[in-house]
């Protein structure tokens, strides 16, 4: 056991996934205060995270619901958001296991963290476990972080007064800063948030969000053209 304990911590890949794991539970704990905070039972948020598993869909769905949005805004929002996982799950497609209840299984497990991990790696085969070990790993500590962060929601009070309400627009834009360094990224974030912002007194709340998406469609359709 100590030897095998000792091969997994020797590993880079194995060893930061693992960590990267655990750092992320602590958003899952933001998560589920907010969540409480907002008025999903205990039951909802921890169904939440074990069945639709991605932070930034989950923190924008109840950030809606807690500001008197609509539902469809927050369903709208929360699909938009997690759409990049498409686009990950296609640039992992040669690890994925050939199988359908692994390809299923592994299918859960495609989010930010597990496709940067992985894509970091030199070699197919430490590509692959790295994207379980973090993948596991999130899933792990996000779902473990829910359940401490509604069970301790009524001890916390208000998010508000603690600051955990900008939990999530801090970590979106953390991951957001890496992918707009080409000059045609930029653009489009930028009309996007000018959308954003210009549409906020008019629409429901969340719909702003969705609207923004219409940026990388203007842009998309200016190429397509030239």
């Amino acid at each position: 056991m100590t030897k095998r304990l000792r091969a997994f911590w020797g590993q880079d890949h194995k060893r930061d996934g693992f960590l990267l794991g655990l750092a992320v539970g602590s958003f899952g704990v933001t998560f589920g205060v907010l969540a409480n905070s907002a008025g999903l039972s205990a039951p909802k948020a921890v169904a939440m995270s074990l069945l639709v598993f991605t932070g930034a869909s989950q923190f924008a769905a109840v950030g809606i619901a807690n500001s008197g949005g609509e539902p469809i805004s927050a369903l709208g929002t929360a699909l938009l958001l997690s759409a990049r996982n498409c686009a990950y799950a296609l640039s992992l497609s040669q690890i994925m296991p050939e199988n359908r209840g692994g390809r299923l299984l592994a299918a859960q497990l495609v989010i930010d963290e597990s496709a940067a991990m992985s894509n970091a790696q030199s070699s197919p085969q430490d590509a692959k476990e790295a994207f379980w070990v973090a993948g596991l790993a999130v899933f792990l500590f996000w779902n473990v972080g829910t359940l401490l962060g509604v069970l301790l929601g009524e001890v916390v009070g208000n998010p508000r007064e603690w600051g955990l309400d900008a939990a999530f627009p801090a970590a979106f834009l953390a991951l957001l800063l890496p992918h707009i360094k080409r000059k045609e990224k930029l653009r489009t974030a930028l009309l996007g948030a000018v959308i954003a912002f210009v549409t906020i007194p008019f629409v429901p709340s969340g719909l702003p969000v969705v609207l923004a998406a219409l940026s990388a469609v203007i842009f998309a359709s200016f190429e397509v053209r030239k």
